[in-house]
Formats: C-alpha cells, structure tokens, sequence
C-alpha cells in the first residue's frame, strides 16, 4: 500500500471528490480524519465505507474559513492517530457570479472557503510537520480554472488562482523542511454539483465535446492522482500543479 501507517486530513471529504480522497487514502493505509461542514450524515457514511473497508478514520466538524476549526482539526487528528503526515485542503465553493454581479457577501464568502482556508490549512499542517519532524505531503485541491478563465464564475478563478501561487509559494519555502506541496486540478468531473448539466442529454454532449477524452472524470479519477502525489512515489514534485482534465485545456481550435 502506497501510504501505510501514515495520517491525513481531507477537508470537505464528507462529499464529491472529497469523498472519493478520503476512500482511496484509506485503501492505501492512512489513517484518515474527514472534515465537514453541515452534512454530518454523508461524513458517517464516509467514515462507514472506511471503516467497512478495513480502513481508520474519524470524523471532525468545521467550517474551514475559521483558523481556529483548522486548528482543531489537526489537533484532534494528532490526538486521534499521533501525527500529521498527509493535508488535502479539498473544501471549496462557488457562486457562478460574474465581475459585474458579484456581491461583496459572496466575494467574501468565496475567498474565505476556497483561498483562506487553504493558505492556513498549509500553514497549520506544515507547522505540526515540522514539530513532529519527517517531513509531510501537502495537497491543494484547486481547479484548471486557477489558469483558464471562467467567464461568470469570478471569484471562484480568483479564488484558484490565488491557490495556484501559494501553492508555489508554499513549496519553495517548505522544501528545506522536506514539506512538499502541490496542487491538483481537475476539469470536469461527475459530482453532485455538476448533476444538473449531466442531467440534461444536450448540455452533458455539449460540455464532454469540449474534453478530448470524450467524457467528464470520475471523482476516483481525481482521488488517485491525489493518492500517489502523497506517496513517497512522488518525493521530488513539489511548487507546482498536476492538471487532469482529460485534455481540456488544450482543446482549443488553433487559428
């Protein structure tokens, strides 16, 4: 197993592409802390699919835009399980908002969970790394959208974009520590947020004719990549993002 006796925290792992993290860090031997926000019921199930797969986990509630319920995450992991080896800062959202119609509540709330909760989910997990000593895997969920413009999902490309550069940032300064940090970013992929578009013939045919593979990613598709990017398979990658989104980003027609 790529990742035995080894310790992660997925935050927003009770759902989507968090959900499918959490189950294959824990079919590769980690130990596994699964943050939520709301949904008490889908993080049991999580942890029950863990755990009926011969896995350990534990279940933490907290809103990630709050340092002090980032704190408490890794607190109650170390208590739970000893150490700190992997973090998936994994929660995210979005408004489908544009420049011009964006509201100060949404830019705020937006940046809070997507940018804010990953600079200090890295700050606070690479500070338990070094206390303990050994090194550690820091992995930022971010979006080909931290690079490729949404037009009417604003705050949310920002939001990336300011993940794709801490995630650089974090990497330079936290390699004398033997801290990696990298990030993952998925295209489309078939999670309850995209059901609406998938639900609908032409709108799913419209959106898979844009990815040269021909069809959306399955969240596991997304929760390997993770998996051995927290591996010491990949020792050497670190201040930069690994991009899996079947081709979509180069789809554009040359003129």
């Amino acid at each position: 197993m790529l990742l035995e006796n080894k310790v992660a925290i997925v935050t927003g792992g009770d759902s989507g592409i968090g959900h499918a993290i959490v189950l294959e860090l824990a079919a590769e031997g980690a130990a596994v802390t699964i943050n939520y926000h709301k949904n008490q019921a889908a993080a049991e199930a999580t942890l029950q699919a863990v755990q009926a797969a011969g896995g350990r986990g534990q279940i933490v509630q907290g809103d990630v835009s709050s340092i002090a319920d980032i704190t408490n995450l890794v607190d109650r992991t170390v208590a739970a399980f000893g150490r700190l080896d992997i973090m998936v800062n994994n929660a995210g959202m979005e408004t489908r908002t544009g420049v011009l119609d964006t509201t100060e509540q949404q830019f705020d709330l937006v940046i809070a969970i997507d940018l804010k909760s990953a600079f200090f989910g890295v700050q606070l997990a690479a500070k338990q790394m070094i206390a303990q000593g050994g090194g550690g895997r820091i992995v930022n969920i971010s979006s080909i959208h931290e690079d490729w413009p949404m037009p009417g999902n604003a705050p949310y490309c920002a939001a990336k974009g300011g993940v794709r550069m801490l995630t650089r940032t974090a990497g330079v300064e936290l390699a004398s520590h033997g801290i990696t940090v990298v990030g993952v970013a998925p295209g489309a992929v078939h999670t309850p947020i995209d059901e609406v578009t998938l639900a609908d013939p032409v709108q799913r045919a419209k959106l898979e004719s844009a990815i040269p593979l021909g069809r959306v990613a399955e969240p596991r598709e997304i929760a390997r990549m993770v998996a051995f990017l927290a591996s010491d398979k990949a020792s050497y990658g670190t201040a930069t993002t690994y991009i899996v989104d079947g081709g979509m980003m180069q789809a554009s027609v040359g003129l």
